[in-house]
């Protein structure tokens, strides 16, 4: 199938676009839920998300949100979700990598690294040797991930955060851009400053 249906006209639905055009999709079609969006990155979208079932093609979902990534997938069980990697990122030959996920421009995942279904590592981020990545983890740009960490489904690492070698995070967690996490994150929340803390008030 060189036909790929993307859920979500937006800025990352661009970047989605761009490495599919890479990677040798030719048609390329949006579908966005807001009926004032008619194109993206210069594609047409094509009506609401839930015109999908009555559409062929490869899907990939270009939202932030893991929640909404996660049910938009969910919603599309069935169907083929590619792994679109930009020929600009470095990814090891052995790193486990699963459906739906996108790796984008100057990002590195190195040697012994798995990661789950739609997450999203972003533009010049880092996921280093024998880390373990949930489900919907969304690896912010400029984020690093020493070796050996491990994060829960649906966390969303911020922009420029670190997180420090053997480091187990939790699901469902959010660390700020900047932030650097230290230490085990084992509750749900969010996490900010250095060292990263929990903040009090959600």
């Amino acid at each position: 199938m060189n036909r790929l249906i993307i859920l979500g006209a937006s800025g990352h639905g661009k970047v989605i676009a761009d490495i599919a055009k890479k990677r040798g999709y030719r048609d390329i079609v949006f579908l966005d839920d807001d009926p004032s969006v008619r194109t993206c990155a210069g594609y047409a979208v094509e009506g609401p998300c839930g015109r999908l079932a009555g559409t062929d093609g490869d899907v990939a979902v270009a939202v932030g949100n893991a929640k909404i990534r996660k049910r938009l997938m969910e919603q599309a069980e069935g169907r083929h979700f590619p792994v679109l990697i930009h020929p600009g990122a470095v990814v090891a030959e052995d790193a486990a990598i699963g459906a739906g996920t996108v790796v984008m421009a100057g990002a590195v995942i190195n040697p012994g690294a798995v990661l789950g279904k739609g997450c999203i590592v972003n533009t010049s981020s880092s996921v280093d040797h024998d880390c373990r990545i949930g489900d919907y983890v969304h690896v912010s740009v400029g984020a690093h991930l020493a070796g050996t960490v491990e994060v829960g489904e649906g966390t969303w690492i911020g922009a420029g955060a670190v997180v420090s070698n053997n480091i187990r995070i939790c699901a469902d967690c959010m660390v700020g851009a900047g932030a650097v996490v230290v230490k085990d994150l084992r509750t749900p929340g969010t996490y900010v400053g250095v060292p990263a803390r929990r903040r009090d008030t959600e």
